[in-house]
């Protein structure tokens, strides 16, 4: 234990440290450096946008977002995979519900088993990159665009993703890499390239292509998605709250702060990693959903009519949001933002749990859908239309963080400060996740020796977050995101009739008592 925080403080002293004492040196002038190349600054920023706004509109989104009977292509991929792996599986995500949880609860954990960490660790992990502000500002998005009725997809986007999930956690076990030291590499960059090929032998070349190709949208959305936009707009909460507009001092000094947090937990790798989130996910999610459902309960008479009006417009073809299509595309579209089920994402942090049994690590991840999406995204919804805090001109009601905190405001004005530190919490804690997805597909590309560069870039983006104001940039590395679901689904296709298999086997041992919990 001492001789692993000594290697730990000494690496932080060798190129962390060093790195923020310079910026903080540097912080004192801030201030008066960027009033003198304000419009330089302004000039690059927008140069970057032009630029990255380019392969946004001519690029990505005419491919993710081709039209398929006014659908965009990739929520038709995404809702077919979570509809064809569950049709597979034989609605694995409710017969086998309960024994996920059981597993969750670590009645079936061994401490001898292969892996790093246990099964509720990794769930936390993986929560960490999922439960965030897609949770918050996400879903008053998703109302404002879709009315009511987006929540009602919402719902069944996440009921179906969770079958995806279990598949790829699965897939991401059965294919992972356990060195002599204990450390594990895994993941859709893993399972694409050697499942496909033992599977699908005349197809190894499919594999060949998505696997680097799925190691390269992780890269790209960690920096963007999973680190600069929750930096960023994590700062322009509290620079709403604190009236800091007047202080861009506090921008750098703030991404420091978010930087030195950052980097003292990924320098202890996934094992630090899962000590955090173990405590902090659970913890924030509990305090998140309790206000919400303080909320409810003191407008319950309100609820039975909300709850129909949910239902009744999500077919509703003559919606005021945009008809059906565009209630249904809205739902599906911030479902899959929130849980990324089909990225392939999770599976990185689940290859890592410590099991002998896939099918059981796949159980444990299904139930992260379920938690982020039905559980966390229906109690901000709730909160939300309730409260009417969805309702009035789109200019006046701002962004979708604003939206949610003026619900919190019905209860007590002061609730938007406790809605500050959740955002912070959240971010925070996707911040450290996407860190470790990043880091293995850098690893899988690269090598061990870039992990340490790869660390370094990520604290530096985590300071720059802040700084600037990047909405192409943020765009472009959600498109990676939603991209990582094209080698991910139509991989997986390949490799679901193993899955299949081993789930059989894996049920059968279970109802013979073959397979008994520890406790």
């Amino acid at each position: 234990m001492l001789q692993c925080l000594s290697r730990t403080s000494a690496r932080f002293r060798g190129w962390i440290a060093p790195t923020l004492l310079l910026l903080m040196h540097s912080a004192a002038s801030a201030q008066e450096a960027a009033e003198k190349a304000a419009p330089a600054t302004v000039d690059m920023q927008q140069q970057i946008d032009a630029v990255f706004g380019w392969i946004v509109s001519k690029v990505l989104a005419p491919v993710l977002f081709f039209d398929v009977f006014g659908v965009p292509l990739i929520i038709v991929i995404l809702v077919s995979g979570g509809i064809f792996f569950s049709t597979r599986y034989r609605y694995i995500n409710v017969r086998l519900f309960r024994h996920a949880i059981d597993v969750v609860r670590g009645r079936y954990d061994d401490p001898n088993d292969p892996g790093e960490i246990t099964h509720f660790k990794a769930l936390t992990s993986a929560l960490a990159a999922t439960v965030g502000l897609g949770n918050i500002a996400g879903v008053a998005l998703a109302i404002t665009a879709g009315g009511p009725g987006a929540i009602f997809w919402m719902w069944l986007t996440a009921f179906f993703g969770m079958s995806m999930k279990f598949s790829s956690c699965t897939l991401a076990q059965v294919y992972r890499e356990v060195d002599d030291d204990g450390h594990v590499m895994g993941g859709p960059m893993v399972y694409l390239k050697k499942g496909i090929r033992e599977c699908a032998p005349q197809f190894a070349w499919v594999g060949v292509i998505f696997s680097p190709l799925f190691a390269v949208l992780t890269i790209m959305a960690s920096f963007g998605g999973g680190n600069m936009f929750q930096t960023n707009q994590t700062y322009a909460v509290i620079e709403r709250l604190a009236g800091l507009k007047e202080y861009p001092i506090f921008e750098p000094i703030f991404g420091i702060f978010m930087a030195t947090l950052v980097g003292i937990v990924i320098i202890g790798g996934i094992k630090r990693i899962g000590d955090v989130t173990s405590k902090l996910v659970p913890a924030m999610c509990v305090g998140y959903v309790s206000v919400c459902l303080v909320i409810v309960l003191a407008n319950f008479s309100a609820v039975p009519a909300m709850l129909g009006s949910i239902v009744s417009q999500a077919f509703s073809p003559e919606a005021m949001f945009g008809g059906f299509i565009g209630v249904l595309v809205q739902g599906m579209k911030r479902a899959a933002f929130s849980n990324e089920a089909g990225f392939g994402s999770a599976a990185i942090a689940h290859a890592a749990a410590k099991t002998n049994e896939p099918i059981r690590e796949g159980l444990v991840a299904m139930l992260g859908p379920f938690i982020d999406t039905i559980i966390v995204c229906t109690m901000t919804a709730l909160a939300i239309l309730i409260t009417g805090a969805h309702l009035g001109d789109a200019k006046e009601l701002g962004d979708g963080v604003v939206i949610t905190a003026r619900a919190f405001e019905t209860l007590s004005p002061h609730l938007t400060w406790f809605l500050a530190i959740a955002v912070f919490v959240f971010a925070y804690s996707t911040l450290i996740a996407w860190s470790y997805y990043g880091e293995r597909a850098v690893e899988y590309l690269f090598g061990k020796k870039a992990i340490g560069p790869y660390r370094i870039a990520y604290v530096l983006v985590a300071i720059l977050g802040p700084m600037l104001s990047l909405g192409s940039v943020v765009d472009f590395a959600d498109m990676m995101l939603l991209s990582m679901a094209f080698p991910n689904i139509l991989g997986m296709i390949f490799l679901s009739g193993k899955v299949l298999a081993m789930k059989r086997d894996y049920v059968k041992r279970l109802k013979s008592g073959e397979m008994k919990p520890r406790w």
